[in-house]
């Protein structure tokens, strides 16, 4: 009994620690937050505004274009990145394990790298002098040079590329470890039936990884509306805020123009946002989904 109790002890010493961090670092924050968006916040004396910090927001017209912005990058970054992904782990499956390995090294490569020194190499790359890869890249097609990323045509189109290449890593390193845990079992007996290999994928592969799948969905989808940092380091939120994304547009109100309050009451919107469709996507795709 004795030792029982101090297992019990020790138990909640270590969930103490975690709870502390929890409530100091996350917590913490998101309370101050909701009592800032509140208030014209100043580092001495703020004063009580009610809701007026978020009737400013919904009266910006610059608040749903960048919801839009947000919007449309996530809708497309998602599914592409997590078909490439996917695709890219059955290739890759047949292949031998210490290959595999490889594979999967060099796709992740991209994740362990800084975000900072990735930016720097897609600005080279979509650079508009003739120097720019992809302006090399187009020339040999006879088209002449783009600014990819100061038209508002291609900006966002270039954001998005970017994005999906760089995140296919991680999804891969997912989808493979789904993959490898599929019973061999299933496939013989596919084989057995004579089904073919897009057969195999359809109706045994794709409805076996499909938690993995809304996993992956509902973290890419927080992860889009989150996105700050490309767009800040790549394009600023230009040309002509064809960019902006919600998240630089809460920084900018934040840091560049000194509205606390009113990008704290941007950010719960947004957080707001995010939870609604993590809840949706969660119900309309996990029906008959088992953990």
């Amino acid at each position: 009994m004795k030792k029982m109790k101090k297992e019990a002890m020790w138990a909640y010493v270590f969930i103490l620690v975690p709870l502390c961090t929890f409530i100091v670092f996350t917590l913490y924050p998101v309370i101050s937050a909701a009592v800032i968006s509140f208030q014209k916040y100043r580092p001495l004396g703020s004063e009580w505004v009610g809701l007026d910090n978020y009737i400013n927001t919904f009266k910006n017209g610059l608040f749903y274009k960048a919801l839009k912005n947000t919007l449309v990058y996530s809708i497309i970054t998602v599914p592409v990145s997590m078909l490439l992904s996917f695709m890219i782990s059955i290739m890759i499956l047949p292949f031998r394990k210490k290959l595999q390995s490889v594979f999967k090294a060099a796709f992740y490569l991209p994740a362990i790298a800084s975000g900072v020194a990735l930016s720097f190499v897609w600005k080279w790359i979509y650079d508009p002098l003739p120097s720019g890869l992809l302006n090399n890249v187009v020339k040999v097609f006879g088209l002449s040079n783009q600014n990819w990323l100061g038209s508002q045509k291609t900006a966002m189109l270039s954001l998005i590329i970017m994005a999906v290449f760089a995140g296919l890593g991680q999804n891969i390193i997912i989808y493979t470890a789904a993959l490898l845990g599929i019973d061999s079992t299933y496939y013989e007996a596919a084989d057995i039936d004579g089904a073919t290999f897009f057969q195999k994928v359809r109706y045994v592969v794709w409805p076996i990884v499909k938690p993995t799948t809304v996993f992956l969905t509902i973290t890419g989808v927080i992860n889009g509306f989150q996105s700050f940092q490309n767009a800040y380091l790549m394009t600023g939120g230009g040309p002509d805020n064809a960019t902006t994304m919600a998240g630089l547009l809460i920084f900018n109100r934040a840091f560049t123009y000194f509205e606390y309050g009113e990008a704290c009451a941007q950010a719960l919107i947004l957080a707001a946002i995010i939870a609604v469709f993590a809840v949706l996507q969660f119900k309309l795709s996990s029906g008959d989904v088992e953990y």
